[in-house]
């Protein structure tokens, strides 16, 4: 499996278990809102979980960009320089 699927499989247990769903509910770009009923205090539980997993530090100002599992992993990516 590509490292990016990885991460990104990593990324929606953790996403899916914040937001109380099952993994396979969600898709690279279903909104968290939208589709997932999700709330600002459930992306925060997913910011944390993100830090802690990864051992990066995201700042909220980020959290408007983290809509979909796809830009979560975008924006974790970033920080914890994945691409490079």
């Amino acid at each position: 499996m590509p490292v990016t699927q990885q991460y990104i499989d990593e990324i929606r247990e953790i996403v899916a278990e914040a937001l109380e769903i099952e993994p396979e509910e969600m898709t690279e770009t279903s909104s968290f809102v939208d589709d997932h009923d999700g709330d600002s205090l459930r992306a925060i539980e997913i910011l944390a979980r993100l830090e802690k997993r990864y051992g990066v530090e995201i700042p909220q100002s980020e959290l408007p960009k983290m809509g979909n599992l796809r830009a979560v992993y975008d924006v974790v990516a970033e920080r914890a320089n994945w691409d490079s």
